[in-house]
């Protein structure tokens, strides 16, 4: 898993995935660097990397689906179930305003382990909503993998009520911890 890690880690960086500027994130935070996930799950290299990594990572684990928030966990979440064969879902922002007016797509039944994964996570408040919308269908989120934690408060909120698993911190990307410059 070193090696592969290793490998993910040039790829940040040889793909201009790894930013330095002024940003906003999702959870509001104002950073100086960004962390580009989305640019990477876009390469089916280093998509494959991903996906092999989840897939070696969660072995052990028993589930039966897994879930990928919309939209930089869906061709995580695709990837990986293709690498482990199991059924994929995928949690919607809001509701559908037409049709059946689901959140999810896929099909979750109850009492179903649901491992859920993400793309990047900084304060985990996107991926817990996704775990509620699991847990209202019935759903039991077994885990919570993520390719970068940005070490500023994710792992600490998604594991009180889950296990949280990254596949890098972001201080193994850039080498310190976050709030160093």
């Amino acid at each position: 898993m070193e090696v592969a890690k290793e490998r993910l880690i040039k790829m940040f960086f040889d793909e201009g995935a790894v930013l330095f500027g002024h940003f906003v994130l999702t959870s509001g935070k104002e950073s100086n660097y960004y962390i580009n996930v989305k640019k990477l799950t876009t390469d089916p290299r280093a998509l494959r990397l991903i996906a092999g990594m989840m897939a070696e990572m969660v072995r052990e684990m028993d589930f039966d689906r897994i879930a990928g928030p919309e939209l930089g966990a869906v061709p995580i979440a695709t990837a990986l179930a293709l690498e482990t064969g199991k059924p994929l879902v995928i949690v919607r922002k809001k509701p559908k305003g037409h049709g059946t007016g689901s959140q999810i797509e896929g099909e979750i039944k109850p009492g179903d382990r649901v491992l859920l994964v993400e793309d990047v996570t900084t304060t985990g408040g996107s991926v817990l909503r996704a775990a509620e919308v699991i847990e209202r269908e019935g759903g039991r989120v077994v885990a919570i993998a993520v390719v970068v934690d940005r070490e500023e408060g994710a792992s600490r909120r998604i594991g009180k009520r889950y296990t949280f698993l990254p596949l890098l911190r972001v201080s193994e990307i850039l080498g310190r911890s976050p709030g160093e410059e």
